[in-house]
């Protein structure tokens, strides 16, 4: 098999050492690392039809992987306008006012990225904004996508005039204390009652806006995805641009499973696992034990400061306790979507549940199950993650961009000082054995790996890095970051054995940096240039000085 890209005068970064490997070069052959050596003995590979690279010592390190993101709904979500870098409701009244000017009779205004923490002690509503939006159809999406806000316009087409009743336990149509919306809605199933009968992208819109954001996580470095959703055409989407040579990250795909799902739907879930395309895979079944903090649909093990988050998002937790170990029996690992104390423990209590029941005809014995988040956790859950071979993912940066240090925060202030002081435990959970893996969650976040990487490490808000770090002891290495997105994310794939490294036989997924990752400070890190990614063996993203 011919060699069909070398890359010279590097510097290859093994993340599990931190060191640099003593070969300066290496050659790429159907997809896969050939050979390792140094530049004269490499160079030799090459044939006429070669592409050869000459790095002049930049950093190849494995493919950075986000371990949780959803790139489809992403994209869709984050066409609109952007309210995330609003500070308070004046700030927000005059960004929908702008955009309320260029609208034409009757169309909708669509919004994402709003922040909670604008409404300072006020309670969440649509009220403030209800003079600018008198007679706009609206949806503004919250920063976590867990809720929105409609205006009344859009509760009216809607026809949401009360309170409703969902599958999803957190799920709610907020009213007032006589019974009328407030505009809040909290969960996937309320928020879908004004979203159905808003208007949606076409097929090409989709695709574009979906190609784009993939192209846009290429040239920041990214090789791979933890696909944490699989909705309306995600799948017909991502098998389109496969077929077509334009899909630039690797993916694989968890498609949801939500309450009320029977034993027919769970063997559905489990029929569809392997199925995919060249660069991307059905691999998992994500589900969601709770919401989130800052609406208060969270599950806590006490009620938050307002006396919510006290429900599972599964209306019967045993329910979720059978599905994954069905799941379990069936050799497919799980991701649970788990916030609070007490969904965090219900999760683990359910995979040890399926790992004592066994029953399976074997496939169950290496499944790797995962929770997602994290955020807050006491001390005696922290080994069984470990224990278990639970695999912990995290989001650093939505501690950094979400929470203050002073926990005056929404966030914080819901939890109290004593569960606030135990946010994204990073630290504890690696220090306990567990496998950390790091991911942005975009459209939460913000995609680029290095700033999720730099999170990790700082714990600062990205906007100003100025402030004080929100529990700095949870702080990660540099190395331990790096291997939270490359060798940490192979193992949450069950891949170690073909990615994760910089080693003969692995695949060519690589990324290419101007300097050094871990000796680069924390702050300084997303500054750094990404001057090559390699999906596959092949180049996906180049920079122009390269």
């Amino acid at each position: 098999m011919r060699t069909t890209l070398l890359l010279l005068s590097a510097r290859l970064l093994d993340p599990v050492t931190g060191a640099f490997l003593p070969e300066t070069a290496l050659a790429v052959s159907g997809g896969r690392i050939a050979a390792l050596g140094d530049d004269r003995e490499i160079r030799a590979l090459a044939d006429s039809a070669t592409t050869v690279v000459d790095l002049k010592g930049a950093v190849v390190t494995p493919g950075l992987v986000d371990g949780h993101v959803h790139p489809v709904s992403g994209a869709e979500l984050t066409h609109g306008l952007d309210l995330s870098g609003c500070r308070d409701v004046a700030d927000v009244r005059e960004a929908l006012a702008r955009e309320v000017r260029g609208l034409e009779r009757g169309q909708w205004l669509s919004g994402w990225g709003l922040d909670p923490n604008v409404f300072g002690d006020v309670p969440v509503g649509s009220a403030p904004f209800d003079a600018v939006l008198d007679g706009v159809p609206a949806f503004l999406l919250l920063f976590d996508a867990h809720s929105a806000l409609a205006s009344r316009r859009a509760l009216e087409l809607a026809g949401v005039d009360g309170p409703r009743t969902f599958d999803q336990g957190s799920a709610e149509v907020v009213c007032d204390e006589r019974g009328r919306p407030t505009g809040l809605l909290l969960e996937e199933a309320a928020c879908e009652l004004v979203q159905r009968v808003a208007p949606r992208p076409t097929r090409w819109e989709q695709r574009d806006r979906l190609a784009a954001a993939l192209r846009s996580m290429a040239a920041a470095g990214l090789t791979g995805g933890h696909v944490m959703d699989a909705n309306g055409a995600s799948l017909d989407l991502l098998a389109e641009l496969d077929a077509a040579g334009e899909l630039p990250l690797r993916l694989r795909v968890a498609p949801w499973c939500q309450p009320g799902t029977d034993a027919d739907g769970v063997r559905a879930l489990v029929d569809q696992q392997g199925t995919g395309g060249r660069l991307w895979r059905v691999a998992g079944i994500k589900l969601f034990m709770d919401g989130t903090i800052d609406n208060g649909t969270a599950w806590l093990e006490r009620p938050d400061c307002h006396g919510e988050s006290t429900h599972a998002f599964w209306p019967d937790p045993a329910v979720y306790t059978e599905v994954i170990g069905a799941f379990h029996r069936a050799g497919v690992p799980t991701a649970t979507h788990a916030i609070g104390d007490a969904a965090v423990r219900h999760a683990l209590d359910a995979v040890e549940k399926a790992r004592a029941g066994g029953g399976g005809d074997g496939r169950d014995r290496g499944v790797r199950h995962r929770i997602e988040h994290i955020e807050t956790v006491p001390d005696d859950t922290l080994n069984r993650f470990a224990g278990l071979g639970v695999l912990a993912s995290m989001q650093p940066t939505h501690c950094c961009d979400f929470t203050r240090a002073d926990h005056t925060d929404n966030w914080s202030r819901r939890l109290g000082e004593e569960r606030a002081a135990r946010a994204w435990r990073c630290r504890d959970l690696w220090d306990s054995g567990a496998t950390v893996v790091l991911g942005s969650d975009w459209p939460i976040a913000p995609f680029p790996p290095l700033g999720v990487m730099a999170g990790a490490r700082h714990r600062r808000p990205a906007r100003d890095l100025s402030q004080p770090p929100h529990a700095p002891e949870q702080a990660l290495t540099g190395r331990e970051a790096l291997q939270g997105m490359t060798v940490n994310a192979a193992r949450a794939a069950g891949e170690e054995h073909e990615a994760g490294r910089l080693a003969v036989g692995h695949r060519a997924d690589l990324t290419v940096l101007g300097g050094d990752p871990l000796t680069t400070s924390a702050t300084d890190l997303p500054d750094l240039p990404v001057l090559l990614t390699v999906l596959d063996g092949r180049p996906t993203h180049r920079h122009p000085g390269l």
